[in-house]
């Protein structure tokens, strides 16, 4: 995983630094105003790569409460919409969002179809395979 946090940052378009990352003490906080725990992938994400601009897609942030990609208002807006509660999103895309599960398998869930086949193994495989080549 650090390797592909060293080849996002290479891959980075966001050459000023707009997304500040978080500390673990705003991670507690956003656990708690989502009332679920992050899992470990996720975490280490916002906390090591969150602020990485790659692509078309746009990956959860944690530091800015009125970004569309804040982990709570995604979080909100995708439950809303029927996406079970035990599910995070990490983005949102093509009418749906990309999620994590407790265990870190990433999965796809749109409103019109529930639940995909498209699975990955983690959250870093989602990032290599998806993200990084969006």
């Amino acid at each position: 995983m650090n390797e592909i946090i060293d080849e996002l940052r290479e891959m980075n378009q966001d050459r000023f630094s707009s997304v500040r990352l978080p500390d673990e003490d705003e991670l507690v906080e956003l656990e708690e105003e989502i009332l679920i725990s992050i899992p470990a992938d996720l975490k280490e994400f916002l906390l090591d790569a969150s602020d990485v601009v790659v692509g078309t897609l746009s990956p959860v942030t944690a530091t800015e409460p009125h970004a569309h990609t804040h982990l709570p208002e995604l979080t909100a807006t995708a439950w809303s919409l029927g996406m079970p509660r035990e599910l995070i999103p990490i983005c949102e895309a093509n009418d749906g969002y990309y999620f994590i599960e407790q265990d870190g398998a990433i999965g796809f869930w749109s409103a019109e179809d529930d639940i995909s086949e498209d699975q990955w193994d983690s959250l870093w495989d989602w990032i290599t395979n998806v993200w990084m080549v969006s």
